[in-house]
């Protein structure tokens, strides 16, 4: 028997805005008995600033959750005690790796109840943390948003935020779309199939559009020394002085550390859904795919074991996990394609648009991290090369974070190389996106390198003249890349 189609309502899902809660996120907690958390996020940022946050997080009163109701409570309240969170840990002259019981406690409890683990997530920073400007207007305007809280306070740390919730809202239809296409499919309504993968193609470009107005509000230098830092998690990151992750104090004295990746659009439900829905396979990073072998053909439909796409579902609220993992149980339309594209030129057509939008989607993807993650790095290592090695080892000593490991000169070739493992990352999970085309013309031309003038990458600049890299681990905007051969994973998006 063939299992049953998801129903959105099962998963907390909106028809018309996707992931997003049907329910707008609060502004406020309604029990006055959560005044003292929400006096902290009216004043965060100058907390932040005047370096006084962690004084009086230390000085706060455990706070029970029995007060927390409906589940734009609970979800405001996790919003509020991770920026607490992160701002407490990276808000400092030197990371603290020790949370205390009056944010771990309750955030502990939070957690457990919205199936979420206890760290700033996508959730947090995007899904749950937006308002409307005008109510009588739809989400999906990016004009017409606000955030509800920030570390820093800058339009540009907001409009990074927003950016992500108005393609959450614009893509949200999608779902419906596509699960229709499914029902479709399994009625071998090829009509159907292919008026929804139309639609489909035409919604990838307007999402595209979205993600290319990142530069109009948000600066890629201030992103990179100020917002970035405090979007990092607790992995990997021993050069940024959390060389055990964080400890949740709980006040038991049993706490032991943990680690966890920061917030990543990689945690985006809906681009997950876009790859289950059309069949794109996402490979451990440098392998190859082999077409032709048994072993890749049986493999379609599953999520290999060491696989950063299935890490980062740990990292989404749970029902939206169970919704792709069940997606993934009824997706039918890559095969469906394939075994009528001979005879049905326009829905191989509308498939192959599909891709190649998702495709485009990707490539302005790799520009951004480019200009925001790739150059400010490249930036902050040749400065480093200017200074001398006491003046380094003098900064270093005063203060230790995110910011100023990536600009340590000596770690170059371990996480001060900004995009040099990025890119080849983020590049092949792109040209995953255009492998499973069914024109052999459209495969080949969606596969296509590239080849420009000279031997440098334009946007990386000249290659430094050194041996062979180690794997990286680049904090990135995740703030966790593992680049290793065994572990594989894809971009943002």
């Amino acid at each position: 028997m063939r299992p049953r189609i998801p129903n959105l309502a099962d998963y907390g899902i909106s028809p018309k805005h996707g992931f997003l809660p049907d329910v707008l996120p609060l502004t406020r907690l309604p029990d006055p008995y959560y005044n003292k958390w929400e006096a902290i996020a009216a004043n965060l940022q100058n907390l932040i600033l005047s370096k006084r946050l962690r004084g009086v997080i230390d000085r706060l009163p455990v706070l029970s959750t029995v007060g927390l109701e409906h589940d734009a409570e609970w979800r405001r309240a996790y919003t509020l005690l991770t920026f607490f969170a992160h701002g407490y840990i990276w808000g400092g002259d030197t990371p603290c790796d020790r949370v205390p019981p009056s944010i771990s406690v309750p955030l502990l409890e939070i957690c457990k109840h919205l199936e979420v683990p206890p760290v700033s997530t996508y959730a947090a920073s995007v899904l749950w943390n937006f308002k409307p400007l005008f109510m009588d207007e739809d989400i999906d305007d990016l004009d017409n948003l606000a955030t509800l809280l920030t570390f820093t306070g800058s339009l540009d740390e907001s409009w990074f935020y927003l950016v992500s919730v108005a393609i959450e809202a614009r893509g949200g239809p999608i779902i419906t779309l596509m699960l229709d296409a499914v029902a479709a499919a399994r009625r071998g309504d090829s009509a159907t199939v292919t008026r929804c993968l139309c639609t489909f193609a035409e919604r990838l470009d307007d999402l595209g559009a979205l993600l290319r107005r990142m530069h109009e509000s948000c600066d890629p230098g201030y992103f990179y020394s100020r917002i970035r830092t405090f979007l990092a998690g607790s992995k990997n990151m021993a050069e940024a002085g959390l060389p055990h992750g964080v400890m949740w104090d709980d006040g038991t004295g049993r706490s032991e550390y943990v680690q966890y990746s920061g917030p990543s659009n990689a945690q985006s439900s809906l681009i997950q859904f876009f790859d289950v829905i059309l069949g794109i396979e996402h490979r451990p990073t440098g392998e190859k795919a082999d077409v032709s072998s048994e072993t890749e053909r049986g493999r379609r439909g599953s999520v290999p074991k060491h696989n950063f796409i299935r890490d980062m579902r740990r990292y989404m609220p749970g029902p939206h996990a169970r919704f792709l993992n069940d997606v993934g149980g009824v997706a039918n339309i890559r095969e469906f394609v394939e075994a009528r594209s001979a005879t049905d030129p326009p829905l191989a057509i509308a498939y192959d648009a599909c891709l190649s939008m998702l495709r485009a989607f990707r490539d302005v993807h790799i520009a951004i991290v480019t200009r925001y993650i790739v150059l400010p790095s490249r930036a902050n290592r040749a400065r480093s090369r200017s200074r001398s090695p006491e003046t380094v080892r003098k900064s270093q000593q005063q203060q230790q974070n995110l910011a100023t490991a990536s600009r340590n000169a000596d770690q170059k070739k371990v996480k001060g190389t900004g995009g040099t493992a990025l890119i080849p990352f983020l590049k092949q999970a792109r040209d995953e996106t255009g492998e499973p085309a069914v024109s052999e013309w459209t495969r080949r031309f969606m596969s296509r390198q590239v080849k420009t003038s000279g031997s440098n990458d334009f946007f990386l600049g000249k290659s430094d003249d050194v041996v062979q890299e180690e794997p990286v681990v680049e904090h990135g905007l995740a703030g966790s890349w593992a680049i290793d051969d065994d572990v594989g994973g894809i971009c943002h998006y």
